[in-house]
């Protein structure tokens, strides 16, 4: 049994995001997929949905929500700044990325700054607001 070969007018959705670098490994983009976390033209998708230049993505990666319009396909993962070629973002999703970026600067997430495990000084601490 052989391989079908590969359109030349589409790629498979969750490849092109691994080669637009939205996601480090094609197995996390599926899985993005699989979660409803991209949908093609306002509808979730399947990895194996073809896309096509002209083609409108909304991909959550992380705390980052993206709204693209696909302009470009290629097979191979290449370096961001050739990545950054294969899509452009539409203006609302800068001003929406642009807000939300502002917004963790001003109000970052509460004990985002604490790492590791509470020292003994902090254990203590932390019973003595129990006490009071």
């Amino acid at each position: 049994m052989t391989k079908p070969a590969p359109s030349a007018s589409g790629q498979r959705l969750d490849k092109w995001l691994w080669a637009a670098r939205f996601f480090k490994t094609r197995s996390l983009a599926a899985d993005a997929i699989d979660a409803g976390r991209v949908h093609w033209q306002g509808q979730r998708a399947k990895p194996a949905r073809e896309v096509k230049p002209g083609d409108e993505l909304d991909i959550v990666a992380g705390e980052q929500r993206w709204s693209v319009i696909v302009r470009g396909l290629n097979p191979q993962r290449r370096p961001a700044p050739e990545a950054r070629l294969l899509y452009e973002e539409t203006a609302a999703s800068q001003e929406r990325r642009a807000r939300e970026l502002e917004q963790r600067r001003l109000a970052p997430t509460p004990g985002a700054d604490i790492k590791g495990r509470p020292t003994k000084r902090d254990g203590r601490r932390i019973r003595g607001f129990g006490a009071a």
